[in-house]
């Protein structure tokens, strides 16, 4: 049963050439959702070469934000697109990286697995990244509690790189191993246009290199600026050793949303079907294939009202950064109709320190911030900034704008409000101040390893308690009145539990503790529209057709129908009612 079953599984390897991010995680999430849409069970596995045992230690410049499982593994952003786009929920397995690879050879060698032999890259290596992608492929993810019938797999970087080279060559005999017929290659390639003319050259140069590899592609995507010409078509396919079927075009669409449309109308899911023999498993192409992304395109390309929110943070030069919160942000605004307006602001730029050094910046950074109807000051960590978002979050407090703050953003709140209504003006984090001048409102907590780095916060799903008498409460209405939510973390502090009461006392409520009540996660300020802090990050679990509710919070209040959504007067448009056959 077991080796007919593994022989079943389909296996779709996602390769890409010419440069790195060039949209390989959103192809394979758009795959996979097609495929899912036909009936399939569909997992997915990133491969990121670096040595890195996880993306934990990453600056966000490095790879883009870290993403959090519900496991607690800390991993490559592209794990939250296939989590949102295929809905369901992944493990820390799921994201493959040359440093878990290696320490598990290393451990197997020293515990004498190998027999004495030689350890080495071929077959050692290969066959560790073999095994594991065998048996994360048959892990269930979704509520079916059933193994998947396919699994994507997306190798990260470009054909030809170095660190690379190991899982090339365990793909190319990993091809044999599972069949031809249930493996299957998409090589995603820029085609570009320097001089108006599309050049398909650097396409034929990165699959040249493929095929000499070992692995030849069975389709090809092109990203290009325009809708690739035919003519270039026919000639990737002349020098690519493929049909003009297995080119397909994925040019710049107006939404994330519209590429699983576009890849579905290019004849994908035939082309899987015999490719990798779908026809027999039955796929009911229902009427209103994939209507939900056409729901959620149009809803993109139509909104008219703009809802401006400042994003205060740290790492404002690369929208990476902060992946999970801008989508987040757009899901809420798709949901009520509307256009999120995000505008960024360096948070160092709002400190008494820039208005000396560079008042033109600081002005204008404030001036930015004056305008937006929201603040979001969302999860990082050191001290560069911090005083910057504590200004911000005053300003939202005391102009009565829309704000939430996300774990830093929490912890910052609860600072700002020590100092300036408890007026413990020496209040501030144990992450940043000192023991001997300040007063710690943020403290460490007890199991955090301030040694080892990796892997030592407080990670993952945990739940979270709504306090007795929070019933009214607008993040508990916004979560439909349950008794608890179970979110993700990914931090390191935590709000003193010994000023709880005097917090309290002044209308910063705790609506939200953990099953001990000694760990404060929903903050909910009495008197203001909607001044809400979470210590868990509500974006991590937030979908396309599901917004996280203190999101929603945030993008209905700075319509201004937040009130009139709580007291069910407000009938926004709801994907659900869009979208009943889960097509």
């Amino acid at each position: 049963f077991i080796i007919s079953w593994m022989f079943m599984m389909k296996y779709i390897l996602v390769t890409g050439g010419v440069i790195s991010g060039i949209g390989k995680g959103v192809i394979s999430s758009s795959i996979g959702t097609i495929l899912k849409h036909c009936g399939l069970r569909v997992t997915a596995i990133k491969i990121d070469p670096y040595l890195n045992i996880d993306a934990g230690t990453f600056s966000p410049y490095e790879h883009g934000e870290v993403f959090v499982l519900d496991d607690g593994g800390e991993v490559d952003l592209d794990l939250g697109n296939y989590e949102r786009f295929l809905n369901v929920e992944l493990s820390r397995d799921n994201n493959i990286t040359t440093g878990k690879i290696y320490q598990d050879v290393i451990s197997k060698e020293r515990r004498g697995e190998y027999l004495g032999k030689t350890v080495q890259v071929v077959p050692h290596v290969t066959d560790a990244i073999q095994d594991w992608v065998q048996r994360v492929a048959h892990k269930p993810v979704d509520k079916s509690n059933q193994s998947p019938q396919v699994c994507l797999i997306e190798l990260g970087g470009t054909i030809g790189d170095i660190e690379g080279m190991p899982f090339v060559e365990a793909f190319r005999q990993f091809q044999f191993k599972v069949h031809p017929s249930n493996f299957a290659v998409v090589h995603v390639s820029l085609v570009p246009s320097p001089t108006g003319e599309q050049k398909s050259k650097p396409t034929q140069n990165s699959v040249r290199e493929l095929r000499q590899l070992g692995l030849s592609p069975d389709l090809i995507i092109a990203r290009s600026d325009i809708v690739l010409e035919s003519s270039l078509r026919d000639k990737i396919s002349m020098f690519c050793h493929v049909s003009p079927s297995q080119v397909m075009s994925c040019h710049q669409c107006t939404s994330l949303y519209r590429v699983p449309l576009l890849l579905h109308r290019q004849g994908i899911v035939p082309f899987f079907v015999d490719r990798l023999g779908l026809n027999s498993i039955k796929l009911p192409l229902k009427r209103k294939f994939l209507q939900k992304w056409r729901v959620l395109a149009e809803r993109c390309d139509t909104a008219l009202t703009e809802i401006p929110i400042a994003l205060v943070g740290k790492y404002t030069k690369l929208e990476d950064c902060y992946s999970s919160v801008v989508k987040s942000l757009h899901h809420a605004a798709i949901f009520m109709n509307h256009k999120c307006k995000l505008i960024y602001i360096e948070a160092a730029n709002l400190e008494a320190e820039t208005q000396v050094n560079d008042p033109k910046v600081y002005h204008k950074a404030w001036g930015d911030l004056c305008q937006c109807s929201g603040i979001i000051v969302p999860g990082g960590f050191g001290e560069r900034g911090f005083e910057g978002k504590i200004a911000a979050i005053r300003w939202a407090r005391e102009s009565g704008t829309p704000f939430l703050g996300v774990c830093l953003g929490l912890q910052a709140a609860v600072v700002e409000f020590s100092r300036n209504i408890l007026n413990i003006n020496s209040a501030h984090s144990a992450e940043f101040g000192q023991a001997e001048t300040h007063q710690f409102v943020v403290v460490e907590m007890p199991e955090h390893n301030p040694v080892e780095k990796g892997g030592t916060m407080r990670l993952g799903k945990k739940r979270t308690l709504f306090v007795k008498g929070s019933e009214n409460s607008i993040v508990r209405r916004l979560y439909i009145g349950v008794e608890y939510v179970d979110e993700r973390h990914r931090h390191r502090f935590e709000v003193d539990p010994e000023m709880v009461e005097q917090l309290e006392a002044k209308g910063m409520m705790f609506v939200g503790q953990d099953e001990t009540a000694q760990r404060m996660e929903i903050m909910e300020l009495k008197d203001h529209p909607y001044f809400i802090g979470t210590q868990f990050h509500p974006e991590f679990r937030s979908r396309p057709d599901q917004p996280s509710p203190p999101y929603m919070g945030l993008m209905l209040a700075s319509a201004g129908k937040l009130t009139t959504f709580l007291s069910h007067e407000y009938s926004m448009p709801s994907l659900r009612d869009a979208v009943t056959d889960q097509s």
